[in-house]
């Protein structure tokens, strides 16, 4: 079930990056990294998604 739990936050983070850190991490340093990264731009912000959600 965690695979699967994993699947549907690396799908989350293509779409909507903050919302799936929030949902990894909670409300903390990454998740306003996050949206700093995402709001300059979406490609980092997808990057750092995954990185922060696959480590």
């Amino acid at each position: 079930m965690a695979s699967a739990n994993k699947i549907l936050l690396i799908i989350l983070a293509i779409l909507l990056p903050p919302v799936a850190v929030f949902l990894k991490k909670g409300a903390g340093m990454d998740l306003l990294i996050n949206i700093v990264l995402w709001i300059l731009g979406v490609i980092p912000g997808i990057i750092h998604a995954l990185w922060v959600i696959t480590r």
